[in-house]
């Protein structure tokens, strides 16, 4: 459980602050409204705080002091205030927080909220910084921290690349434009061939130029572009969450489009495109592949008997027993009621293997319905193989499969038939 110091001297907002950031799932919210509870509890060895948030104006701490008790032990920060003079945020960047928020509107709540979930997730998120000055790379590198991403950084565009193929969490890299061998440019257009906009994020940075630079780098293949002697922090930070905030709502829409809802297996669409990739490797390495056809027997005397709430939980159950018994490798779908499918790059004996296996094992794995009745659960599983690796289409693996899952419907159910 992560732990949340709220200093704030005003009751009602105190309240809204607590209450809203306890709704953040593994996080507990102690307040308090000076500085000098403040201190008590952060230097109180019971707590271990994680964030801190604080009213810049305290009663006790009128010119933000609680924030540099906050630094001392390492605490992210986030600051709220009435109003922002150039000397107060100035003060407020120089202490190295996360952001600085204006007491203005419930809005704001919610994006306070947002950003401690973000430092939560950030660290899994790396960002490449790619610049022959070390001054101004280790600045950004520096400010990237301070929201706790993982931070790369190299000198040159060649260096760069090479950290890009190693480090596969990197999903933004920022670019200086001019640096030997390599320019921002050359830089930018090399990763495009191997990365879409989709799938990661360039943002070009000079101190040179204005639109003409921007332009160009846009046509490149960045996303967007900064100019050094323009740089703002909150603008920076800004630029930033919302290009990755981009990146993870493509991601997310890619993954509603490709996953069965109710039960994160892949859909029938994602199992016939990356079926088809997964064809086309093996004809290029000349190993054979087993496809299955699983289907659950009596799956609707379950419904009719329970109703299709219990009908569900069925089926989610299933699929976890699934994704926690076949490998990685092999490619898990559910293509539609009681139906999955799955396709093994391995040869027949060990499909075979883990399909038994499995079988057996959900045999004895009964699911407890709300009246308290256990439900047996079984599967009847047809199996077909490319014998000739590449020369069959999946549609043709899944028709053969299908056979045999008829053949095993047929002479009894809770069996495999891996032959006609």
């Amino acid at each position: 459980m992560k732990q949340i110091l709220v200093v704030e001297d005003s009751t009602f907002f105190g309240r809204l602050l607590e209450k809203r950031l306890n709704q953040i799932p593994d996080m507990e919210v102690q307040w308090a409204q000076t500085r000098e509870e403040a201190r008590e509890l952060l230097f109180n060895p019971d707590y271990s705080f994680d964030v801190g948030i604080a009213g810049y104006d305290l009663p006790d701490a009128p010119d933000g002091e609680v924030l540099e008790d906050f630094q001392t032990v390492g605490l992210s920060t986030l600051v709220f205030t009435g109003a922002v003079s150039d000397q107060v945020r100035q003060r407020v960047w120089s202490l190295g927080v996360v952001d600085y928020l204006l007491k203005e509107d419930a809005q704001n709540l919610e994006f306070l909220a947002s950003t401690v979930e973000r430092l939560q997730s950030n660290p899994d998120t790396g960002i490449l910084v790619v610049d022959d000055s070390s001054l101004p790379r280790e600045t950004l590198a520096r400010l990237l921290r301070v929201h706790r991403y993982t931070v790369y950084e190299a000198p040159d565009g060649k260096k760069g690349l090479e950290l890009l193929k190693k480090h596969k969490d990197i999903r933004l890299v920022i670019t200086d434009f001019h640096m030997p061998e390599m320019d921002g440019f050359e830089l930018t257009q090399a990763i495009r061939k191997n990365f879409s906009r989709n799938d990661l994020a360039i943002i070009g940075i000079s101190a040179q130029g204005k639109g003409i630079m921007a332009a160009r780098f846009l046509k490149c293949g960045a996303n967007d572009f900064i100019i050094k002697q323009q740089f703002l922090t909150e603008e920076f930070y800004g630029r930033v969450t919302q290009i990755l905030e981009n990146l993870e709502n493509i991601s997310r829409i890619r993954k509603m489009a490709t996953t069965d809802s109710l039960t994160g297996l892949a859909n029938r669409r994602r199992f016939f495109a990356d079926g088809e990739t997964m064809i086309k490797k093996a004809a290029k390495s000349r190993t054979h592949l087993c496809c299955a056809m699983l289907d659950l027997d009596h799956f609707k005397r379950v419904n009719d008997t329970y109703g299709h709430d219990t009908g569900d939980q069925v089926l989610r159950h299933v699929s976890s027993m699934i994704k926690n018994h076949f490998p990685q490798m092999v490619l898990k779908a559910r293509l539609g009621g009681e139906e999955f499918a799955l396709l093994f790059p391995y040869p027949e004996v060990e499909a075979t293997r883990l399909l038994e296996s499995f079988r057996k094992k959900l045999e004895k794995a009964p699911v407890t319905a709300e009246s308290g009745d256990e439900i047996q659960v079984t599967t009847s599983i047809g199996l077909a193989i490319d014998t000739q690796p590449g020369e069959k289409h999946l549609d043709d693996l899944l028709k053969s499969s299908d056979q045999r899952l008829y053949l095993a419907k047929e002479n009894g159910r809770n069996r495999l038939v891996a032959k006609d």
